[in-house]
């Protein structure tokens, strides 16, 4: 029996069944082969993804955009039209696709493009990604994104937004589109060859809106990748690592959760401080801790907003801020958590917490400068800066999703290869 939402993943989401194009502009042709897709998958999981070239010539539309019209042109398909910025190719989609823990793969296209696809594929399988089994299956018409391919293609519907005349141009979108976003469509494409906006249109069918998060969502305002986010119904704090389709994958604690977008929220600023919470861009109130009169909070506060702005080796920018004299300063808990994690280090240097870690020592003394040149901009009472840098450093190697996952996340790409 299948009683856990990850189990079920396992269990049924071995076949991937997907595409790769350019849509650019979606016709009625790309919808016939979404429709073919989702016919040939059956039950299986489908997934679409698109190009994200942009010029005036064949490329008018940008990603984001191209993303949104077509989930709004094709809302049957809409859940399975991806948006992930780091997928460019359709190699780097089969490799999305490994990381999402499929076995076999089916890649449907048209009647035109099965050989070509077919052949490089099959080329890098093995070395750039490692696949039981990839088929290439012909969707029984040529690429609606082909020159000369037979009805509605992307092609004619540029040729007819550059000659001005939607009437052709409509022909070539579902009827069930609505005026609305078939007006913003004609001139987003007509603004990305360089021409003039048009003002009059024919009348479609409109149709509502499902949900507002999924509104959100299509629109790209609901999440990003290396946003700090709770899933609700386990409780767990994480970093969104992949957006999916109608989902998103959080990384959190060494482990990946697939959630629906109902059951993940952002993760909400650090609070602040009672006593000066008014203050424009005041610290979280962790760095006023201990501090016991207003006055010394605010001296605290503007010492930390004055030195912020200073160069990262101008000296002035270490000294003590008011309260770090007579605080008492605890381990963070990365330390604690390094530490139960590698032992109690000999000494702080970054060299042996790199032996211990595996990690290269020049990564994680980047991370330690960070760690330096934030102390200026906020800290807790009585740390000092090499303290803060290095709490920095123990976060990074214990993989916190504060600088594993956001902060220093261009250097965890480095450590990972």
């Amino acid at each position: 029996m299948i009683n856990r939402f990850s189990q079920f993943l396992v269990e049924e989401e071995k076949i991937c069944y997907w595409t790769f194009g350019r849509m650019n502009p979606p016709t009625i042709g790309h919808g016939k082969l979404l429709d073919k897709l989702a016919s040939k998958a059956g039950k299986n999981t489908v997934r679409v993804f698109l190009s994200q070239s942009q010029d005036k010539k064949k490329n008018p539309l940008s990603y984001t955009d191209k993303v949104k019209f077509a989930r709004k042109m094709f809302p049957k398909h809409a859940r399975n039209i991806v948006i992930n910025k780091k997928v460019k190719t359709f190699i780097e989609a089969a490799q999305s696709l490994e990381k999402e823990g499929f076995k076999k793969i089916v890649m449907i296209v048209g009647s035109d493009r099965v050989t070509q696809f077919d052949t490089v594929l099959q080329k890098y399988n093995k070395k750039d990604y490692n696949f039981e089994s990839i088929n290439v299956v012909s969707a029984g018409e040529r690429d609606p994104d082909s020159d000369g391919a037979e009805g509605a293609s992307a092609t004619k519907q540029r040729e007819a937004a550059k000659d001005n005349n939607f009437a052709t141009f409509s022909q070539g979108l579902p009827k069930q589109f609505s005026n609305a976003d078939a007006k913003k469509l004609f001139n987003a494409v007509r603004a990305g060859l360089g021409l003039k906006e048009q003002t009059e249109f024919h009348h479609h069918l409109d149709l509502g809106k499902k949900s507002d998060v999924r509104e959100e969502y299509v629109s790209g305002s609901l999440f990003t990748e290396g946003d700090e986010v709770i899933i609700k119904s386990k409780n767990k704090k994480g970093v969104i690592a992949h957006l999916g389709s109608n989902y998103v994958i959080v990384e959190s604690e060494g482990m990946k959760f697939r959630s629906w977008l109902e059951d993940v929220i952002v993760e909400k600023s650090s609070p602040q401080d009672p006593d000066i919470k008014d203050k424009d861009g005041t610290q979280p109130a962790a760095y006023h801790k201990g501090i016991k009169t207003k006055s010394t909070k605010s001296k605290r506060d503007t010492h930390f907003k004055k030195n912020a702005d200073k160069a990262d080796d101008d000296p002035s920018a270490y000294k003590q801020a008011p309260g770090d004299a007579s605080a008492e300063t605890k381990p963070s808990k990365h330390t604690k958590k390094f530490k139960a994690m590698f032992g109690e280090s000999a000494d702080a240097a970054i060299k042996k917490k790199a032996e211990k870690s595996g990690m290269p020592p020049g990564i994680l003394k980047k991370v330690y400068n960070r760690g330096v040149a934030a102390w200026k901009g906020g800290h807790r009472p009585g740390t000092t800066p090499q303290q803060w840098g290095l709490a920095r450093v123990n976060s990074f190697i214990t993989k916190s999703s504060g600088t594993w996952g956001k902060a220093d996340k261009d250097l965890a790409a480095k450590v990972r290869g």
